[in-house]
């Protein structure tokens, strides 16, 4: 069984996968991790986020098994992982890697921006987490005070709305709901009562 969890950031996505790989004892993979690997390894490099050629080529070389979450997380790589995932030639070299972790024996969980779009159109579950863009800058904003790294609420708020933007309108694998997905608004759920509703849309299509 495949499930597809898509959404904008701070929507929650990426909890709700991380619960359902462990309910149903199933691998789980983060796909913005490889973008934000991807930012990482080129401002490590003194690279421009916005050069194409050379983060694709980081991208065509990148190990999952090396992913390091710690050096991953923050909002500064969120906005690394926004710029160069809106390059085809980014978005193409990761392509194969995550329809592999997808198409394991047994299925997996992938949350992202363009699972059941692109990656998985075929999964068994397809759910689309959103969330008022103010509830979820709140999220995020409480988020990094507790890392020590939180700017301004309102700056938090312009972050989420200019990735939103950034996110939907790429001309390559923009961010949308899948035809049929189910749409998930978490913006009046706390995490068990998301969770509730994700495992309800799920037992459905496993049984």
């Amino acid at each position: 069984m495949i499930i597809a969890i898509d959404g904008p950031a701070a929507s929650g996505k990426g909890t709700l996968a991380k619960r359902l790989a462990e309910h149903f004892a199933l691998p789980h993979l983060d796909t913005g991790l490889l973008y934000r690997a991807v930012g990482r390894v080129a401002l490590d490099r003194g690279l421009e986020l916005d050069d194409a050629d050379a983060t694709a080529e980081i991208a065509e070389l990148l190990d999952v098994a090396e992913l390091d979450e710690a050096r991953l997380r923050g909002r500064e790589m969120g906005e690394a992982a926004s710029i160069v995932a809106a390059h085809p030639k980014v978005r193409k070299a990761l392509l194969d890697l995550q329809r592999r972790f997808a198409h394991q024996r047994g299925g997996a969980v992938l949350d992202g921006r363009d699972i059941g779009t692109v990656i998985a159109p075929g999964a068994e579950v397809k759910i689309f987490v959103t969330a008022a863009p103010e509830i979820r800058a709140r999220r995020r904003h409480l988020e990094l005070e507790k890392r020590g790294d939180a700017p301004p609420y309102e700056e938090v708020l312009a972050d989420i709305r200019k990735r939103d933007a950034r996110d939907a309108g790429r001309t390559d694998a923009p961010l949308k709901p899948a035809p049929d997905a189910h749409v998930l608004d978490t913006t009046a759920l706390d995490v068990e009562s998301a969770f509730a509703a994700a495992l309800l849309l799920t037992n459905r299509h496993k049984d």
